[in-house]
């Protein structure tokens, strides 16, 4: 007798998941490492602009919220801003420069030297996450890079899910921007007690 196909796509399922997650846990210290330089930015009075295309549009507005408005009773509220919702300026900057230059353009008018740009790409090659990327790096932005699949664009910290599967990567970026969120507060209130 053969295996059940329903119970085989069941467990391939939830296979895929197994790996992206645990390699999660091994990239512990390189999260670390990002939380502490976006919680030392944020006490030097910088803000948090977060980008990215497709779907990364709502992980992007999420994170976004997390920070502007925490959802968790007591944590302080920390600059941050979505370059995704305004949709007249992402379509007129479109409009003279192309799709691939909405952000890049956003962060050289609204982004100063003390701030973080994160970019979010489920498969790390979205041509407007790396320009946006190279554009704050390029005004002294803390860059951070929420990437998947085979592309990583360059920024000081790159937090790549270790999947081809978009589902997967997608998955696996919650939970880190949800980690850099908890950890970013836990070193912006170690700091402010000293």
């Amino acid at each position: 007798m053969g295996e059940d196909p329903a119970m085989s796509a069941v467990s391939a399922a939830f296979e895929r998941r197994v790996g992206p997650a645990t390699a999660l846990g091994e990239d512990a210290e390189r999260i670390v490492r990002a939380c502490q330089e976006m919680a030392e930015r944020f006490r030097g009075g910088g803000k948090l602009l977060v980008f990215g295309t497709g779907g990364s549009v709502a992980d992007a507005q999420h994170v976004a919220v997390e920070f502007a408005h925490p959802v968790v009773v007591g944590k302080p509220a920390l600059p941050a801003i979505s370059l995704t919702t305004d949709m007249a300026v992402a379509t007129g900057i479109a409009r003279t420069q192309g799709l691939d230059g909405i952000f890049a353009a956003q962060l050289r008018l609204l982004a100063a030297p003390g701030d973080i740009a994160l970019g979010v790409s489920a498969d790390g090659d979205c041509a407007g996450v790396r320009n946006g990327l190279a554009a704050a790096r390029a005004l002294g932005l803390l860059t951070v890079a929420l990437t998947g699949g085979r592309g990583a664009p360059e920024a000081d910290h790159v937090l790549a899910v270790r999947s081809a599967d978009p589902l997967v990567v997608k998955e696996v970026h919650m939970t880190i921007y949800h980690v850099l969120w908890e950890l970013v507060h836990v070193f912006h209130e170690l700091e402010a007690v000293r």
